[in-house]
């Protein structure tokens, strides 16, 4: 072997052992973090939708329920329907089965991903508990359909665009397949947990509440589909897979992105900063699930020009320093973001820059505020990479 062989065995060996290291380092990084809302969680019993009714609702004991964030009581009419104030939310509305159903994501991953750190079963233990109790376990588990949710006093019961309350569950099942391919669950249990994702992926690609969704246009049909690509990677539906990746290229990308990076559908809202970091983690969580080996979305371009990289570009400095923001103010919880978006994580891997991974990891990883918590559903990252 001549000098120069060796000098290119060398190269290649440390650029191999730098990309393992990189994965490595994630998990040393979230370790401690991880462990102790392990720990934590260990302690507190599953609570699902059952535990809590709303008067309201039209569905039964088992539907998921929740109400219209901007909807409000109408001064001219103050028992009438009513009225849209958009950004601004309404702080009666029934919110119990929502938190339910974020408290239920946070443990869940959070028990999986320590599961998966560690290997020590008593976290995996747990998680079952609680997945069990949502899916399986007849006297607790939540329908697989969502008939009932974002209703509105006076003039619909439940809506396709409530869908969106269930991006939550998008972790959870990225944690049924960690555990799955780790060798914890056994067929039985498996199958069980699986053919409730199965049934309300069948729901919402079939009902006209989630065909509504998907067509929407903005963060909604982003976040429908991060929602039916993992449960369709966690079945196996290799089809639905293949729609989405078509979805991806063919209408989240051209149509909701500039060709300088921005969500136009978001900078319109009253919340736009908010909004298009929350867009903006969805469509690069839809990326990251759909990705292949025979197909690189990442580097995915569409006939004029746009790729998904643009848009962490445009967001990236305004996440560095919000001051530089020059849009809009949102209306509510502007003080609140940013946080540590997976966005930034995702393309940090994807495109080997490590300015986005050096401030993913400056951010805030547990926010407290519910409205942050309500937009941030993936906060566990030891589970995706």
């Amino acid at each position: 072997m001549n000098k120069y062989a060796a000098i290119l065995i060398l190269f290649f060996t440390i650029v191999s052992a730098c990309d393992d290291n990189s994965r490595f380092e994630l998990e040393s990084f979230e370790r401690d973090r991880v462990i102790a809302l392990a720990e934590k969680f260990l302690l507190e019993e599953p609570v699902t939708i059952t535990d809590f009714k709303c008067e309201r609702s039209s569905g039964g004991i088992h539907d998921y329920y929740s109400e219209g964030d901007y909807w409000w009581p109408d001064p001219a009419n103050p028992a009438g329907p009513y009225i849209r104030k958009d950004g601004l939310t309404n702080p009666e509305n029934f919110v119990e089965h929502r938190k339910a159903l974020r408290r239920f994501s946070i443990h869940v991953s959070a028990l999986a991903a320590a599961y998966k750190i560690t290997g020590d079963t008593k976290y995996a233990d747990h998680a079952l508990k609680h997945l069990n109790a949502w899916f399986v376990d007849k006297r607790t588990l939540m329908n697989p359909e969502l008939l009932y949710a974002q209703a509105i006093f006076g003039r619909v019961k439940g809506r396709g665009i409530g869908i969106i309350d269930t991006i939550h569950l998008v972790e959870v099942a990225q944690a049924v397949i960690v555990l799955k391919n780790s060798g914890y669950l056994h067929d039985g249990v498996s199958n069980e947990l699986t053919l409730w994702f199965q049934n309300y992926l069948n729901w919402l690609t079939t009902h006209e509440f989630g065909i509504d969704e998907r067509d929407n246009g903005n963060n909604h049909s982003t976040c429908w589909a991060m929602q039916v690509a993992i449960y369709a990677k966690l079945i196996g539906d290799e089809e639905t897979l293949d729609y989405c990746r078509n979805m991806f290229k063919g209408t989240l990308l051209p149509d909701q992105m500039e060709i300088d990076g921005s969500f136009p559908l978001e900078l319109k809202r009253t919340k736009p900063y908010g909004y298009s970091l929350f867009n903006l983690d969805a469509m690069f969580m839809v990326a990251k699930i759909l990705n292949s080996e025979k197909e690189n979305l990442f580097e995915y371009r569409t006939s004029d020009g746009k790729h998904i990289k643009q848009a962490i570009e445009f967001m990236y400095p305004f996440i560095r320093d919000k001051s530089e923001w020059n849009h809009k103010k949102d209306v509510m919880y502007y003080d609140n973001w940013p946080v540590r978006h997976p966005s930034l994580l995702i393309a940090g891997f994807a495109y080997n820059e490590s300015k986005y991974i050096d401030l993913w990891k400056k951010l805030e990883a547990d926010p407290d505020e519910e409205e942050v918590i309500r937009n941030f559903p993936i906060r566990q990252p030891v589970l995706w990479f």
